[in-house]
């Protein structure tokens, strides 16, 4: 058995995994890289494989940088299976059309740039159609199902407790007289998510590929987390400012809205009291047309939560509805948010802060003291939203310069991946222990200090693999065959370099504007000017020194 690995390797977006066993070449994941430009870029690849050889697909739910680029491959060619959960079906007949959307606006902003410049246009990565037709091949399977993809693999999606429907797939491959077992664990939820049941702790396998987004953190735990939440939104709402959380459509936002409902059975001292009495006299908006229909799709599917909120939901009370929810679908009723007077709380997608409505409410609320950006969820590099995190002091919205005056808050505790905590549990779990561990979606930083802590603890061998990567893991040592044809990972390069030399092109323009703007003024002292000078200089070395 062979695996490539073509995305998520050393970073957490574009999960993409070529399998070779018995015969059969199938993938685990196809999802958008997502991030800076750099990243972005790594879309339009051609795939490092023909499309029309792949037998079937695994998918492990839904986020789109695990499944956005399902449509690319179904453009390519590919009519096999992709085989997921139904709940994982039902949010990608909303998610990938979504998506295909913002391909195509993105585009067009993009096209009417390079005509400015002279320079021809280019299509979308996929469009809303070419998404709505890839939604033929999708293939529902149950939770705990033995399901024979081919007469010598089999495949068992259980619970990963990360978002609804997603899971962690056993693989198990007949090749002659042996039989060998693979486990993806996709994205691992910690076992305190709100809504959703923990995830499934599995017995045994002979080689696992695991997340370690949280590898080297840990979470704060429920009680601490809603402490913070609750009192991070009165004090804002106290001093008269408005509460912004960047949420991902699918996930965080549903979690939000169980936590929102849910603050009212904490501990109810007098202090507590009158922050709750301020919470529920507070609008929270819901400001996401795609958020709106996933929340629908939670309520079709609350099957999967977990039995505490079975119960509530028996009883009467709906964990994803209460008094003051509000649900904004036009873009008219978006733009009306940013215009009112009294406080109030604004849940928007994207988590990251890269499209969608949310870069409007941070244009309008940024630069005020009194307002709060409260993030709940995981900030890739290069992303606005990691860029607010870091510290930076402005930023570029709209091609605006924006001041970020306000508070920033990050709750990590609202996370759906597993912190370093439940990343080991997942290990220990393990009955038969494994041969080998491989660790994919995961920051460098992250996934070194957890490799090390499961060699220590555990005593497994553990590989990181880079993009292009091809493991053989089908004897009892893990090792690396090779790498991608020169060309493959030559392309790879190419991209990244043009999209430096892109980013750069627009850090200078927005240099020349600050420089004639807000640096070179009647005040600026004449040390100062020759200090710029020379740093220029050396940059213009630096250029010219490329060149030759």
């Amino acid at each position: 058995m062979k695996i490539t690995f073509l995305g998520a390797s050393e970073g957490v977006t574009g999960s993409n995994f070529l399998v070779e066993a018995a015969g059969k070449k199938f993938l685990v994941d196809c999802g958008l890289f997502q991030g800076n430009a750099k990243e972005e870029d790594k879309n339009y690849d051609e795939f490092a494989f023909n499309a029309n050889e792949i037998d079937f697909m695994l998918l492990t739910h839904a986020h789109i940088d695990h499944s956005g680029r399902i449509p690319k491959l179904y453009i390519d060619g590919y009519r096999g299976p992709v085989y997921a959960t139904k709940a994982t079906c039902d949010l990608c007949k909303i998610m990938l059309p979504d998506s295909g959307h913002i391909q195509e606006m993105e585009v067009e902003w993009r096209n009417r740039k390079r005509k400015r410049e002279g320079k021809l246009g280019f299509p979308p990565l996929y469009t809303a159609e070419d998404a709505i037709n890839s939604l033929e091949i999708f293939k529902p399977v149950n939770y705990s199902e033995l399901v024979d993809v081919d007469e010598n693999i089999t495949v068992r999606y259980n619970d990963a407790g990360h978002m609804l429907g997603s899971a962690i797939i056993e693989v198990w491959v007949r090749e002659g007289e042996k039989e060998e077992k693979i486990v993806f664990t996709g994205d691992l939820g910690n076992n305190d998510i709100p809504l959703l049941a923990s995830p499934t702790m599995i017995d045994s396998a002979d080689y696992i590929v695991m997340e370690s987004t949280y590898g080297n953190r840990l979470h704060l735990r429920n009680d601490d987390k809603a402490e913070i939440f609750l009192d991070t939104i009165y004090d804002t709402i106290k001093n008269g400012g408005n509460v912004i959380i960047p949420s991902f459509a699918v996930g965080r936002t549903q979690e939000i809205l169980y936590e929102l409902n849910k603050i009212k059975d904490c501990t109810k001292d007098e202090s507590f009291i009158n922050k709750y009495r301020l919470l529920m006299e507070t609008s929270v908006y819901v400001d996401s047309p795609l958020a709106i229909s996933a929340t629908e799709i939670f309520k079709q599917n609350d099957d999967l939560f977990d039995d505490d909120v079975k119960a509530e939901i028996e009883g009467g009370d709906n964990p994803l509805d209460f008094d003051g929810l509000k649900f904004t679908r036009t873009a008219e009723e978006s733009k009306a948010l940013n215009e009112m007077k009294e406080p109030s709380i604004i849940i928007s997608a994207s988590g990251m802060c890269d499209v969608g409505r949310i870069k409007h409410h941070l244009k309008h609320n940024l630069w005020n003291s009194k307002n709060t950006i409260l993030f709940v969820g995981y900030q890739a590099p290069g992303t606005l939203g990691r860029r607010i995190i870091d510290g930076e002091k402005k930023v570029k919205i709209f091609g605006e310069e924006i001041a970020v005056n306000a508070r920033i808050e990050y709750i990590e505790g609202y996370s759906g991946h597993a912190d370093q905590e439940w990343l080991m549990n997942f290990v220990y779990s393990f009955h038969n222990k494994p041969k080998h561990i491989i660790l994919v979606h995961g920051e460098k930083e992250a996934q070194q200090e957890l490799k090390g802590l499961i060699q220590e603890k555990v005593g497994i061998p553990v590989s990181i693999p880079k993009y292009g990567e091809i493991y053989n893991v089908s004897d009892e040592r893990v090792y690396v065959e090779g790498r991608l044809e020169l060309e493959s990972v030559r392309r790879v390069q190419k991209t990244e370099i043009i999209s430096k030399v892109k980013m750069l092109r627009e850090e200078m323009r927005d240099m020349e504007d600050m420089l004639k703007s807000e640096i070179l003024t009647d005040e600026t002292k004449d040390d100062e000017i020759n200090s710029i000078n020379l740093k220029l200089k050396e940059i213009e070395q630096i250029i010219v020194s490329i060149i030759e």
